[in-house]
């Protein structure tokens, strides 16, 4: 499982500019199963997203493809980690050591 954090690195009239075109990326990412919760940071400078996955290069590769980093407004910082405790609800991403 991957934490995808954004840091918006462009005045937020210039995110906004490319919001429609990012929320359209996130719903791909949704229904190819690859993100399972997103959203904004409060303060607002960037956003969360949990996504899942066994393949670190093929996560760095997906978040290249953000408008956001297309349009030169966010940088990515990506933490994997090994999700050996979950609530039910995502229990089919649990892992084991």
């Amino acid at each position: 499982m991957f934490v995808l954090e954004l840091s918006y690195t462009a005045p937020l009239d210039r995110v906004d500019a490319v919001m429609k075109e990012h929320v359209a990326w996130l719903d791909e990412q949704y229904a190819a199963g690859v993100f399972i919760a997103s959203g904004r940071k409060n303060p607002r400078d960037g956003g969360v997203i949990l996504a899942v996955g066994d393949d670190r290069a093929a996560i760095e590769q997906l978040a290249a493809t953000d408008p956001f980093v297309v349009e030169d407004v966010c940088a990515y910082r990506i933490t994997e980690f090994i999700a050996t405790k979950t609530s039910d609800a995502l229990a089919p991403y649990r892992q084991t050591l």
